[in-house]
């Protein structure tokens, strides 16, 4: 198992071990695929003359069939172990984006980006890198103790951000999508090539790791999917993840197509946008342990959503593009610190033994409204309404967080129950 004993300073990805720095390898190559694709596909779709409804559907489907294979993973991955999926599913998205820039039919289209999952996550980079992700959680968080979990959450959070800034910087390189006349430099085949390639990579680099062997279910024994707190605690997840799923949905899948539209923004100076959140996102995720410390980690996820939702509507009411990039900026560095303190949160407060359940259950809510909303989004982007979709989310996300401190106030993870351990 790695040796994750010590305090986050000096900084925990100096004393990772091998488990830890395969998983943090498969993080960054996979996240660098969701941000490619995050930018390549919303683009090179409208200009094969996929309007905002039809993203809007496509959207849905992605998040549809994510949500299931998501809800499957976690059930499977406590019993019969997390590594087959951190292998097998991001092979599947290298074979799906190999062959989605083959055929422009929308049946093709609709089945390989959902097989891909190339409609999940947006912006600059997706924060989940892919419907393994419960499989992911419950074994990160058997590598490390209570004390160091927040940390290491941080640090794989970073390296969503370094695998999101490497996509950014090849989405610069790219010339203007569609355009496929002799002399093009890179074509767009060649950036699903791409993306194949990086999520292959983060299929094949966790081979090596040796999992602990899962628990046999007593002879004749009848096994529950989750026991009674554990059903308890997605309940209440449920309804916070509901609500923010409805917010994301309606604006995070349309970040990149909401940029071109506003701003006539290409590709590159999206790409360049990115790169330059993911770069100065990658230092900021290794705060999120010290924050956790000194607010307490529901305050501080409560703090975090706040912020998020209020930063939503200057953004759309922003004059420029960088002036909206800016805002955006911002936005994503905070986003970015709440998302391992609530991954870690969520997996601390969860029995060992359901992590992989209760990381896959509890985000069916968020994974079916962020599935339906952009067809709501949708219309409003078709009626050139491009500033309602962002204020709409910025008071869900605000009411979320309200919510979510109502509910997960008096409840701490095990760290935050005994006293944290010594240097």
């Amino acid at each position: 198992m790695a040796d994750l004993r010590h305090p986050l300073s000096p900084p925990p990805h100096a004393r990772l071990g091998p488990e830890a720095r395969r998983l943090l390898v498969a993080r960054v190559a996979m996240s660098a695929a969701r941000a490619l694709a995050g930018i390549v596909v919303p683009i090179d779709l409208a200009r094969q003359g996929f309007g905002p409804v039809a993203l809007g559907g496509l959207f849905v489907v992605v998040g549809g069939v994510s949500a299931l294979l998501s809800v499957a993973v976690g059930l499977l991955a406590d019993r019969v172990g997390r590594k087959p999926f951190l292998v097998g599913l991001p092979v599947l998205t290298a074979v799906s984006a190999v062959l989605f820039p083959l055929s422009r039919d929308p049946i093709p289209v609709f089945l390989l980006a959902a097989v891909g999952s190339f409609g999940r996550g947006s912006g600059a980079g997706a924060g989940v890198v892919g419907p393994y992700y419960p499989a992911e959680q419950a074994l990160l968080s058997e590598i490390a103790p209570p004390g160091r979990r927040t940390a290491l959450f941080g640090v794989m959070s970073s390296g969503t951000a370094l695998g999101a800034l490497l996509g950014s910087l090849a989405a610069v390189a790219l010339p203007a999508l569609g355009s496929h006349r002799a002399g093009d430099l890179v074509p767009t085949e060649a950036a699903f090539l791409g993306i194949g390639l990086a999520a292959l990579v983060a299929g094949l680099v966790v081979l090596p790791i040796r999992e602990r062997p899962r628990p046999r279910p007593r002879p004749g024994g009848r096994r529950r999917v989750l026991s009674r707190t554990g059903r308890r605690l997605v309940a209440r997840l449920w309804l916070t993840n509901g609500l923010n799923g409805v917010a994301v949905g309606l604006f995070a899948p349309f970040v990149t197509y909401w940029f071109y539209r506003r701003f006539g923004a290409g590709p590159a100076t999206i790409g360049l946008l990115y790169a330059a959140i993911n770069l100065v996102s990658i230092l900021s995720n290794l705060s999120a342990a010290r924050i956790a410390r000194r607010l307490g980690t529901v305050r501080a996820i409560f703090v975090a959503r706040l912020l998020q939702g209020a930063l939503l509507v200057p953004m759309a009411l922003a004059p420029t593009f960088w002036t909206a990039g800016a805002i955006y900026l911002v936005r994503m560095l905070i986003q970015r610190i709440a998302l391992p303190l609530r991954q870690s949160y969520v997996m601390g407060i969860a029995d060992p033994e359901e992590r992989a359940g209760v990381a896959g259950l509890s985000n069916v809510a968020s994974q079916v409204t962020v599935a339906a909303s952009p067809l709501l989004a949708g219309d409003l982007f078709a009626a050139a309404n491009l500033a309602l979709p962002f204020e709409l989310a910025g008071l869900l996300q605000f009411a979320n967080a309200l919510l979510f401190n109502q509910l997960f106030r008096h409840v701490k993870p095990e760290e935050e129950r005994s006293p944290a351990p010594r240097a």
